[in-house]
């Protein structure tokens, strides 16, 4: 009894003294993981890291940033999923399909923001746009199509097959094949496929294209736009041209693009990212579509591929590569 009535005076002045003390600041963690390294890919991650920066979250303030590539293989998408869940960081943002999916199929409780992903209910991330109710939101970077093939018409206007290279089993771009084989034909247009599973199959996939479409369109698929240069070589030494919806293939050689500024997808997503790390819940957020599209043209590619711009064309365009 003796002992009692020393130690609970002691435990109580201890007790007092932590409630005084301030709360310190709890370092944050994020941690992103991409399939693969290629231009638009990077500037979403940059884009991530700049919104972060600009809310004060930077790793001079504790901020514990941490950055991996599958390089493009799913195995490795899976090791990292899991060996981010082992970190257990307060975020991961997850970029392109693959990735994302790999991460959401590793946790359900740390919060998961996609991004770059372009049907995230076929990828099966969410169910819908709405709020998920899991630890699942992020940013789609889904395209209007309808938009896709005017553009296709804008710049091939007598086009009558289109040809797409893509990677069957990514299904970000089975997605868009799908629609645009069921889209085409009302525009007077017919697809050819050609599958590349892997980036080193993108150039005979284009090869054997030829003779056969009047131009080449490309979605977002990894694989493609990872390999583009292997494209351009097929579209200038056959004359065949290249139309992509991802604006960083135009100054790679595709004539034009309509599509997303990825550094701005980044910071729409690093917006998500932030809101999660003061409090908000990924299942209370729903998913998100890009916002805005960029048309770019490059009159070079047009030469190189046999095609002339119209005026209006260029004149719409936010960057012309002359």
């Amino acid at each position: 009894m003796i002992q009692l009535k020393l130690v609970r005076p002691l435990l109580g002045a201890l007790l007092s003294l932590c409630a005084a003390m301030p709360v310190a600041t709890q370092a944050q963690s994020v941690a992103v993981t991409s399939i693969v390294e290629h231009p638009a890919l990077d500037s979403i991650k940059d884009g991530v890291k700049a919104a972060l920066e600009e809310a004060g979250f930077t790793e001079e303030k504790g901020l514990n940033w941490q950055f991996q590539t599958a390089q493009g293989n799913t195995a490795i998408a899976a090791q990292i999923a899991r060996k981010f869940v082992g970190d257990r960081p307060d975020v991961i943002v997850a970029i392109a399909t693959p990735s994302a999916q790999a991460v959401v199929a590793a946790t359900r409780d740390i919060p998961v923001v996609y991004s770059a992903v372009t049907d995230p209910v076929a990828a099966q991330l969410v169910e819908s746009f709405e709020p998920s109710g899991t630890n699942v939101t992020g940013v789609s970077d889904m395209l209007d199509l309808e938009r896709q093939i005017e553009l296709i018409r804008a710049v091939v206007p007598n086009a009558k097959t289109v040809g797409m290279v893509y990677n069957p089993g990514e299904a970000n771009s089975a997605v868009v094949v799908k629609q645009m084989r069921e889209m085409l034909p009302e525009y007077g247009m017919t697809l050819m496929e050609a599958s590349a599973p892997r980036t080193v199959d993108v150039g005979a996939a284009a090869r054997s294209l030829i003779g056969n479409v009047d131009v080449i369109y490309t979605n977002t698929d990894n694989n493609v736009v990872s390999a583009y240069e292997a494209l351009v070589k097929v579209g200038n030494d056959a004359q065949i041209p290249l139309v992509a919806s991802d604006p960083d293939s135009v100054k790679r050689g595709a004539v034009a693009a309509l599509g997303v500024n990825y550094y701005d997808l980044g910071l729409q997503t690093g917006a998500m990212v932030i809101d999660i790390l003061k409090g908000a819940e990924p299942g209370e957020m729903p998913s998100q579509l890009s916002e805005g599209l960029e048309l770019h043209v490059n009159l070079q590619a047009a030469t190189k591929q046999g095609v002339t711009l119209s005026n209006d064309l260029i004149d719409s365009a936010a960057n012309v590569i002359r």
